[in-house]
């Protein structure tokens, strides 16, 4: 069997609890058609570059799927069937990530960084490489 990766962008106004059975109707799909979803990935609500259907941030969520392409030709047709659906993408892969997702390890690490300082990062009057500021003649 093939090895896929599937991403779509759900409307903003739908609730977490909505956002999760649209994933489970999905993975239902693959299951059905002799299918398997190996990893379901949230990745929470997001702000798009450009709007989508007067939406101007989406929730994303990312499925790992091992099954031949009928079946991904089926969960196609079904999602551009759904409404709260406003974006999917399908690629083919040479093999599926164990682990977290790039975008998921990036959120870790920006949660992380947030977390030492409470804040965004350094203070603009701390940058260590500056002594007293000198006009053009050096005093």
């Amino acid at each position: 069997m093939a090895l896929y990766e599937h991403v779509f962008l759900a409307r903003q106004d739908l609730a977490q609890a909505q956002v999760d059975a649209l994933a489970e109707t999905a993975t239902k799909i693959i299951e059905d058609n002799q299918g398997k979803v190996t990893k379901v990935e949230t990745w929470g609500l997001r702000s798009l570059a450009y709007k989508i259907a007067k939406n101007r941030k989406a929730h994303y969520v990312m499925l790992n799927i091992d099954a031949p392409g009928g079946v991904i030709a089926e969960l196609e047709r079904q999602t551009q069937i759904n409404e709260d659906v406003i974006r999917y993408m399908t690629i083919k892969v040479d093999e599926l990530e164990a682990g977290p997702s790039a975008v998921m390890r990036k959120q870790e690490r920006s949660d992380r960084d947030r977390g030492e300082r409470g804040d965004r990062g350094p203070r603009r009057d701390d940058r260590g490489d500056r002594g007293p500021r000198q006009d053009a003649t050096g005093e």
